[in-house]
Protein backbone atom coordinates (compact mmCIF):
# COMPACT_ATOMS: atom_id res chain seq x y z
CA UNK A 1 0.00 0.00 0.00
CA UNK A 2 2.80 2.36 0.91
CA UNK A 3 4.57 1.47 -2.29
CA UNK A 4 1.52 2.27 -4.26
CA UNK A 5 1.08 5.67 -2.58
CA UNK A 6 4.73 6.47 -3.16
CA UNK A 7 4.42 5.69 -6.87
CA UNK A 8 1.26 7.74 -7.10
CA UNK A 9 3.03 10.62 -5.41
CA UNK A 10 5.98 10.38 -7.79
CA UNK A 11 3.62 10.28 -10.75
CA UNK A 12 1.81 13.40 -9.59
CA UNK A 13 5.11 15.14 -8.89
CA UNK A 14 6.35 14.24 -12.33
CA UNK A 15 3.12 15.45 -13.90
CA UNK A 16 3.34 18.73 -11.97
CA UNK A 17 6.93 19.27 -13.08
CA UNK A 18 5.97 18.49 -16.66
CA UNK A 19 3.16 20.98 -16.45
CA UNK A 20 5.50 23.65 -15.06
CA UNK A 21 8.00 22.92 -17.81
CA UNK A 22 5.35 23.28 -20.50
CA UNK A 23 4.04 26.45 -18.90
CA UNK A 24 7.57 27.84 -18.81
CA UNK A 25 8.11 27.02 -22.49
CA UNK A 26 4.77 28.57 -23.37
CA UNK A 27 5.73 31.78 -21.53
CA UNK A 28 9.11 31.81 -23.24
CA UNK A 29 7.49 31.40 -26.69
CA UNK A 30 5.05 34.17 -25.88
CA UNK A 31 7.85 36.46 -24.74
CA UNK A 32 9.86 35.69 -27.89
CA UNK A 33 6.86 36.51 -30.07
CA UNK A 34 6.30 39.78 -28.23
CA UNK A 35 9.98 40.72 -28.50
CA UNK A 36 9.87 39.84 -32.19
CA UNK A 37 6.81 42.04 -32.70
CA UNK A 38 8.49 44.92 -30.89
CA UNK A 39 11.62 44.51 -33.03
CA UNK A 40 9.53 44.48 -36.23
CA UNK A 41 7.61 47.58 -35.14
CA UNK A 42 10.84 49.40 -34.26
CA UNK A 43 12.35 48.37 -37.62
CA UNK A 44 9.43 49.73 -39.63
CA UNK A 45 9.29 52.91 -37.55
CA UNK A 46 12.96 53.54 -38.32
CA UNK A 47 12.56 52.44 -41.95
CA UNK A 48 9.58 54.66 -42.73
CA UNK A 49 11.04 57.46 -40.63
CA UNK A 50 14.14 57.39 -42.84
CA UNK A 51 11.98 57.36 -45.99
CA UNK A 52 9.96 60.31 -44.68
CA UNK A 53 13.18 62.15 -43.82
CA UNK A 54 14.59 61.55 -47.31
CA UNK A 55 11.31 62.70 -48.91
CA UNK A 56 11.06 65.84 -46.75
CA UNK A 57 14.73 66.60 -47.35
CA UNK A 58 14.26 66.23 -51.12
CA UNK A 59 11.21 68.50 -51.12
CA UNK A 60 13.02 71.10 -49.00
CA UNK A 61 16.03 71.01 -51.31
CA UNK A 62 13.76 71.46 -54.33
CA UNK A 63 11.87 74.33 -52.69
CA UNK A 64 15.16 76.10 -52.02
CA UNK A 65 15.73 76.25 -55.79
CA UNK A 66 12.30 77.77 -56.53
CA UNK A 67 11.39 81.43 -56.54
CA UNK A 68 8.31 82.66 -54.70
CA UNK A 69 7.66 85.14 -57.47
CA UNK A 70 8.54 83.55 -60.79
CA UNK A 71 7.64 80.07 -62.11
CA UNK A 72 10.62 77.97 -63.14
CA UNK A 73 8.79 76.92 -66.30
CA UNK A 74 6.25 79.06 -68.13
CA UNK A 75 4.06 77.63 -70.87
CA UNK A 76 3.60 80.45 -73.36
CA UNK A 77 1.74 78.54 -76.06
CA UNK A 78 -1.11 76.64 -74.41
CA UNK A 79 -4.56 77.57 -75.72
CA UNK A 80 -6.98 79.26 -73.35
CA UNK A 81 -9.84 77.58 -71.53
CA UNK A 82 -12.94 77.21 -73.66
CA UNK A 83 -16.60 77.57 -72.83
CA UNK A 84 -19.73 76.39 -74.55
CA UNK A 85 -22.90 78.28 -75.31
CA UNK A 86 -24.60 76.28 -72.57
CA UNK A 87 -22.13 77.28 -69.90
CA UNK A 88 -20.92 80.45 -68.25
CA UNK A 89 -17.61 81.68 -69.74
CA UNK A 90 -14.64 80.73 -67.59
CA UNK A 91 -11.48 82.82 -67.13
CA UNK A 92 -8.72 82.42 -69.67
CA UNK A 93 -6.05 80.98 -67.44
CA UNK A 94 -3.37 79.75 -69.80
CA UNK A 95 -0.84 81.79 -71.71
CA UNK A 96 -0.66 82.84 -75.35
CA UNK A 97 -2.73 85.21 -77.47
CA UNK A 98 -6.38 84.98 -76.45
CA UNK A 99 -9.60 86.67 -77.41
CA UNK A 100 -13.03 87.35 -75.96
CA UNK A 101 -15.65 86.17 -76.71
CA UNK A 102 -14.52 82.63 -77.36
CA UNK A 103 -16.46 79.44 -77.98
CA UNK A 104 -15.44 75.80 -77.79
CA UNK A 105 -15.20 75.51 -81.59
CA UNK A 106 -13.30 78.78 -82.28
CA UNK A 107 -16.41 80.04 -83.98
CA UNK A 108 -18.58 83.12 -83.52
CA UNK A 109 -21.96 82.62 -85.12
CA UNK A 110 -25.12 84.58 -84.37
CA UNK A 111 -28.19 86.26 -85.83
CA UNK A 112 -28.54 90.03 -85.56
CA UNK A 113 -32.32 89.63 -85.23
CA UNK A 114 -32.04 87.21 -82.29
CA UNK A 115 -30.51 88.74 -79.16
CA UNK A 116 -30.36 85.35 -77.44
CA UNK A 117 -27.90 84.16 -80.10
CA UNK A 118 -25.27 86.71 -79.02
CA UNK A 119 -26.26 87.22 -75.37
CA UNK A 120 -23.38 85.07 -74.03
CA UNK A 121 -20.90 86.88 -76.27
CA UNK A 122 -21.94 90.23 -74.82
CA UNK A 123 -21.87 88.81 -71.27
CA UNK A 124 -18.31 87.54 -71.76
CA UNK A 125 -17.19 90.98 -72.98
CA UNK A 126 -18.76 92.75 -70.00
CA UNK A 127 -17.20 90.35 -67.50
CA UNK A 128 -13.77 90.82 -69.06
CA UNK A 129 -14.06 94.62 -68.89
CA UNK A 130 -15.44 94.80 -65.35
CA UNK A 131 -11.98 95.31 -63.69
CA UNK A 132 -11.16 97.97 -66.30
CA UNK A 133 -13.97 100.33 -65.33
CA UNK A 134 -12.68 103.74 -64.29
CA UNK A 135 -14.23 103.57 -60.82
CA UNK A 136 -12.29 100.36 -60.13
CA UNK A 137 -8.95 102.11 -60.69
CA UNK A 138 -9.27 105.12 -58.38
CA UNK A 139 -6.98 103.90 -55.56
CA UNK A 140 -3.64 105.72 -56.01
CA UNK A 141 -1.92 103.22 -53.71
CA UNK A 142 -2.65 100.44 -56.22
CA UNK A 143 -2.76 102.20 -59.59
CA UNK A 144 -0.79 104.90 -61.37
CA UNK A 145 -1.07 106.78 -64.64
CA UNK A 146 1.47 105.57 -67.18
CA UNK A 147 0.73 107.99 -69.98
CA UNK A 148 -1.74 108.38 -72.83
CA UNK A 149 0.72 107.24 -75.49
CA UNK A 150 2.91 104.12 -75.85
CA UNK A 151 6.16 104.43 -73.90
CA UNK A 152 9.14 102.36 -72.80
CA UNK A 153 9.02 99.58 -70.21
CA UNK A 154 8.42 100.68 -66.63
CA UNK A 155 10.92 98.91 -64.41
CA UNK A 156 9.70 98.39 -60.85
CA UNK A 157 12.69 96.55 -59.40
CA UNK A 158 13.83 92.93 -59.44
CA UNK A 159 11.45 90.10 -58.59
CA UNK A 160 13.49 89.11 -55.53
CA UNK A 161 14.00 92.67 -54.29
CA UNK A 162 12.42 94.14 -51.16
CA UNK A 163 10.30 96.67 -53.05
CA UNK A 164 7.13 94.73 -52.23
CA UNK A 165 3.81 95.05 -54.04
CA UNK A 166 4.07 97.06 -57.26
CA UNK A 167 1.56 99.54 -58.60
CA UNK A 168 -0.34 98.73 -61.79
CA UNK A 169 -0.77 101.01 -64.78
CA UNK A 170 -4.27 102.30 -65.27
CA UNK A 171 -5.97 101.27 -68.50
CA UNK A 172 -8.80 103.55 -69.61
CA UNK A 173 -11.73 101.59 -70.91
CA UNK A 174 -12.54 104.52 -73.23
CA UNK A 175 -9.43 103.67 -75.26
CA UNK A 176 -11.35 100.68 -76.64
CA UNK A 177 -13.69 103.02 -78.53
CA UNK A 178 -16.61 101.20 -80.14
CA UNK A 179 -15.52 98.00 -78.38
CA UNK A 180 -15.63 99.53 -74.89
CA UNK A 181 -19.33 98.93 -74.34
CA UNK A 182 -19.81 102.57 -73.28
CA UNK A 183 -21.61 103.85 -76.36
CA UNK A 184 -22.83 100.48 -77.60
CA UNK A 185 -23.66 98.00 -74.80
CA UNK A 186 -23.95 95.22 -77.40
CA UNK A 187 -20.37 95.70 -78.67
CA UNK A 188 -21.55 95.92 -82.28
CA UNK A 189 -23.14 92.47 -82.36
CA UNK A 190 -26.67 93.76 -82.83
CA UNK A 191 -25.60 95.97 -85.76
CA UNK A 192 -23.71 93.17 -87.47
CA UNK A 193 -20.36 94.79 -86.61
CA UNK A 194 -18.97 92.41 -83.96
CA UNK A 195 -16.08 93.28 -81.68
CA UNK A 196 -13.32 91.11 -80.28
CA UNK A 197 -11.13 92.03 -77.33
CA UNK A 198 -7.67 90.52 -77.61
CA UNK A 199 -4.93 90.29 -75.02
CA UNK A 200 -1.46 88.85 -74.54
CA UNK A 201 -1.79 86.63 -71.50
CA UNK A 202 0.31 87.24 -68.42
CA UNK A 203 3.88 85.97 -68.40
CA UNK A 204 5.99 86.83 -65.37
CA UNK A 205 8.95 89.13 -66.12
CA UNK A 206 8.35 88.91 -69.89
CA UNK A 207 9.28 91.93 -72.00
CA UNK A 208 7.84 91.69 -75.52
CA UNK A 209 10.06 93.45 -78.05
CA UNK A 210 8.54 95.35 -81.01
CA UNK A 211 9.60 94.34 -84.54
CA UNK A 212 12.81 96.01 -85.71
CA UNK A 213 11.52 96.69 -89.22
CA UNK A 214 8.22 96.86 -91.04
CA UNK A 215 9.21 94.06 -93.42
CA UNK A 216 7.45 91.51 -91.21
CA UNK A 217 4.27 93.56 -90.95
CA UNK A 218 1.27 92.95 -93.23
CA UNK A 219 -0.03 95.40 -95.82
CA UNK A 220 -2.67 96.58 -93.34
CA UNK A 221 0.12 98.28 -91.38
CA UNK A 222 0.55 100.74 -94.23
CA UNK A 223 4.33 100.52 -94.00
CA UNK A 224 4.31 102.22 -90.58
CA UNK A 225 6.39 100.91 -87.70
CA UNK A 226 4.89 102.09 -84.42
CA UNK A 227 7.22 102.91 -81.55
CA UNK A 228 7.01 101.26 -78.12
CA UNK A 229 4.04 99.11 -79.03
CA UNK A 230 3.47 95.48 -80.03
CA UNK A 231 1.14 95.65 -83.06
CA UNK A 232 -1.65 93.21 -83.90
CA UNK A 233 -3.39 92.81 -87.25
CA UNK A 234 -6.20 90.60 -88.52
CA UNK A 235 -6.84 89.41 -92.04
CA UNK A 236 -8.76 86.83 -93.99
CA UNK A 237 -7.41 83.31 -93.66
CA UNK A 238 -8.47 82.56 -97.25
CA UNK A 239 -7.43 84.74 -100.15
CA UNK A 240 -10.83 84.46 -101.81
CA UNK A 241 -12.49 86.00 -98.73
CA UNK A 242 -10.36 89.16 -98.60
CA UNK A 243 -13.01 91.36 -100.21
CA UNK A 244 -15.71 89.92 -97.92
CA UNK A 245 -14.14 91.11 -94.65
CA UNK A 246 -13.20 94.60 -95.82
CA UNK A 247 -12.67 97.20 -93.08
CA UNK A 248 -11.26 96.21 -89.68
CA UNK A 249 -10.83 98.82 -86.94
CA UNK A 250 -8.40 98.59 -84.03
CA UNK A 251 -8.89 100.29 -80.68
CA UNK A 252 -6.62 100.61 -77.68
CA UNK A 253 -3.60 102.58 -76.53
CA UNK A 254 -1.50 102.77 -79.69
CA UNK A 255 -3.83 100.17 -81.26
CA UNK A 256 -1.57 97.50 -79.84
CA UNK A 257 0.16 96.47 -76.63
CA UNK A 258 2.20 99.40 -75.23
CA UNK A 259 5.47 98.53 -73.54
CA UNK A 260 4.87 100.51 -70.33
CA UNK A 261 2.52 97.73 -69.16
CA UNK A 262 5.45 95.31 -69.06
CA UNK A 263 6.97 93.48 -67.31
CA UNK A 264 4.35 91.74 -65.20
CA UNK A 265 5.62 90.80 -61.72
CA UNK A 266 3.21 87.99 -60.83
CA UNK A 267 0.18 87.66 -58.57
CA UNK A 268 2.10 88.25 -55.33
CA UNK A 269 3.89 91.42 -56.39
CA UNK A 270 1.44 92.71 -59.01
CA UNK A 271 -2.01 91.72 -57.68
CA UNK A 272 -3.85 94.61 -59.37
CA UNK A 273 -2.15 94.33 -62.75
CA UNK A 274 -4.31 95.11 -65.79
CA UNK A 275 -3.24 93.68 -69.12
CA UNK A 276 -3.43 96.10 -72.05
CA UNK A 277 -6.33 95.25 -74.34
CA UNK A 278 -6.95 95.71 -78.04
CA UNK A 279 -10.47 96.03 -79.41
CA UNK A 280 -10.96 94.72 -82.93
CA UNK A 281 -14.16 95.51 -84.80
CA UNK A 282 -15.27 94.09 -88.12
CA UNK A 283 -17.26 97.06 -89.38
CA UNK A 284 -18.07 95.88 -92.89
CA UNK A 285 -18.09 92.11 -92.83
CA UNK A 286 -20.20 90.18 -95.34
CA UNK A 287 -23.29 88.65 -93.73
CA UNK A 288 -24.70 85.14 -94.14
CA UNK A 289 -21.29 83.71 -95.02
CA UNK A 290 -18.84 81.74 -92.91
CA UNK A 291 -15.55 83.63 -92.97
CA UNK A 292 -12.27 82.57 -91.42
CA UNK A 293 -10.15 85.29 -89.83
CA UNK A 294 -6.59 85.15 -88.52
CA UNK A 295 -5.21 87.68 -86.03
CA UNK A 296 -1.50 87.87 -85.43
CA UNK A 297 0.67 89.82 -83.00
CA UNK A 298 4.09 90.98 -84.20
CA UNK A 299 7.21 91.15 -82.06
CA UNK A 300 10.90 90.35 -82.23
CA UNK A 301 10.66 87.72 -79.48
CA UNK A 302 7.20 86.40 -80.33
CA UNK A 303 7.33 83.19 -82.35
CA UNK A 304 4.69 81.18 -84.19
CA UNK A 305 4.14 77.45 -84.43
CA UNK A 306 2.20 75.34 -86.92
CA UNK A 307 1.49 72.90 -84.08
CA UNK A 308 -0.13 75.53 -81.86
CA UNK A 309 -2.46 78.05 -83.41
CA UNK A 310 -2.48 80.19 -80.25
CA UNK A 311 1.26 80.86 -80.17
CA UNK A 312 1.35 84.52 -81.12
CA UNK A 313 -1.82 84.24 -83.18
CA UNK A 314 -5.27 82.75 -83.40
CA UNK A 315 -7.88 82.10 -86.05
CA UNK A 316 -11.63 81.79 -85.80
CA UNK A 317 -14.72 81.49 -87.93
CA UNK A 318 -17.20 84.35 -87.98
CA UNK A 319 -20.71 84.09 -89.36
CA UNK A 320 -23.14 86.99 -89.02
CA UNK A 321 -26.69 86.12 -90.01
CA UNK A 322 -29.16 88.85 -90.80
Amino acid sequence: MKEKKRKEKKRKEKKRKEKKRKEKKRKERKERKERKKVKIIIFYIIFYGCLAGIFIGTIQAMLMTLSNYKPTYQDRVAPPVCWTKKSVPSPLLSSGLSHTPRSDKAEISYNTQDEDSFRLYVKAMRELLEPYKDDRQLDDSKYEDCGDAPARYIERGDLESEVGVRKACRFKIGWLGSCSGIEDPNFGFKDGKPCLIVKLNRIVNFRPRPPKSNSSLPAAAGGLLAQNVIPIYCSSKKEEDVDKIKEIKYFGLGQGYPLQYYPYYGKLLHPHYLQPLVGIQFTNITHDMELRVECKVYGENIDYSDKDRYQGRFDLKIMVKS
